[in-house]
């Protein structure tokens, strides 16, 4: 058992919790703890921990989203609510458990000023865990490619911010209501119709797959991670409802194809450096990596493109496999 002067800690001995950290013991009593009591030290800390979480973080939060039921109590969170603030909470257990290394006289008011800290820090680790940017800012390459267009600029920020967050916009993925308000503020325009804002939404999605790894890793695979709301069973007769789209079709399969062109790239230049006949290399790999398709798992049988059948129609034509070759060579800078 945990030493605590006179008695271990408890299910929720915060009194004990509170004398480790006078004594400036608290966080080596955590590393030290066998794992029966560190569970109670860390329920002891988190007996401090909650309420302060939910007065300084949680209600204001939930007052700015607009959501009077839940300022109201725990028991009135929504379910997305409730699991920012358990991950809120457990933020700052954990970086009580870390940091409280020296003395602390008064531990809830210690633990108060570490709040914010606590939960931006495990807040960013948590984006970074799933590709997202941990401080969303945009790049200048982005910057140019949108023209310098403030709003536009102030979008893709907001995007980046978006996709690194699990929750969606209710049955829909962008929270497009919530920026038409931004764009409001900032140009000082009318609010925009949702059309509009689609619209400059998939203009600022387009610049950003002008760059298809950057894309990939820091908007599509984050976008991946959210967690789908879940729609209830359609009545008899109802017509099932329409699936949550990341992205439009056409947008999947560019970026599909322009990774699997970045592919046979890299494996045309390896058979090129060891000697390989060009027009074999480029055939070979061609045939290799685009053929024999594999319909994607969100396409229904039978409804994918003809790929297939373009390909080998191409490659059984010598002046279009000449043409193919001398293209590849180009962009290899052969």
């Amino acid at each position: 058992m945990l030493d605590t002067t006179h008695a271990p800690i408890g299910p929720a001995d915060v009194d004990g919790v509170r004398r480790l950290a006078r004594d400036g013991r608290l966080a080596g009593s955590a590393s030290a703890a066998p794992p029966g009591d560190l569970a109670r030290l860390r329920g002891a800390v988190y007996t401090v921990a909650w309420p302060l979480v939910f007065a300084r973080i949680t209600k204001p939060l939930e007052q700015q989203r607009r959501h009077p039921d839940c300022v109201r109590g725990l028991e009135w969170l929504r379910p997305d609510c409730l699991d920012r603030f358990h991950d809120d909470v457990e933020a700052v257990v954990e970086h009580a458990l870390r940091r409280a290394t020296d003395p602390i006289d008064n531990f809830d008011g210690w633990l108060a000023t570490r709040l914010s800290p606590a939960t931006v820090d495990a807040h960013r680790r948590r984006r970074g865990e799933i590709g997202a940017l941990q401080r969303p800012r945009l790049p200048a390459w982005l910057g140019e490619a949108l023209g310098r267009d403030p709003w536009l600029c102030d979008l893709a920020v907001q995007i980046l911010v978006w996709a690194g967050v699990p929750a969606t916009a209710g049955a829909e993925l962008w929270p497009l209501d919530g920026w038409a308000a931004r764009r409001a503020e900032l140009t000082g325009a009318p609010p925009a119709g949702r059309d509009t804002l689609d619209r400059e939404v998939r203009t600022v999605l387009a610049a950003m797959r002008g760059r298809p790894k950057w894309h990939a890793q820091h908007v599509e695979g984050p976008l991946g991670h959210k967690r789908a709301p879940v729609a209830p069973m359609p009545a008899d007769g109802a017509a099932e409802p329409v699936p949550l789209q990341l992205v439009a079709p056409h947008e999947a399969d560019d970026t599909r194809l322009a990774g699997l062109a970045e592919q046979a790239l890299r494996a045309i230049e390896t058979r090129l450096d060891r000697g390989e006949d060009p027009a074999t290399a480029v055939t070979t790999v061609v045939r290799h990596v685009f053929g024999g398709g594999g319909s994607a798992l969100d396409r229904l049988p039978h409804h994918g493109s003809t790929r297939d059948d373009w390909l080998a129609t191409a490659l059984a034509d010598e002046a279009r496999v000449d043409r193919i070759v001398t293209t590849v060579l180009a962009v290899l800078g052969r």
